[in-house]
């Protein structure tokens, strides 16, 4: 009858949802733009006001909106091939975008 409760843990930050990762953030201070940051970002920010050294396992230097820009840039260049009727450029080009789009599943992973 007696039981007691165990102190809650707090989840681990990868597994919060933005939201909670936001309401963590506000209590932050010297934090400002919280609205504005996605996931990562905020991640990254509780980390360094927690002072959690993250080890890395993997290349973070990806930046998957970078990416994503020259897809849609290797598109355009695309349709102009294709337009144009140089179907080894088409070919080549095709090839470049599905290379940028893996880069950026494995850099959202």
């Amino acid at each position: 009858m007696g039981k007691k409760k165990k102190a809650e843990k707090e989840k681990p930050l990868e597994k919060m949802t933005a939201k909670e990762l936001r309401e963590i953030a506000l209590g932050i201070e010297g934090v400002t733009g919280v609205h504005a940051m996605n996931k990562a970002e905020l991640i990254r920010v509780i980390k360094e006001a927690r002072g959690i050294v993250d080890e890395k396992k993997k290349d973070t230097s990806v930046d998957v909106r970078a990416l994503k820009a020259k897809i849609k840039e290797l598109k355009k260049k695309r349709e102009e091939a294709r337009a144009a009727r140089d179907w080894k450029m088409v070919d080549i080009l095709r090839r470049r975008i599905s290379r940028l789009k893996k880069k950026t599943r494995r850099a959202a992973a």
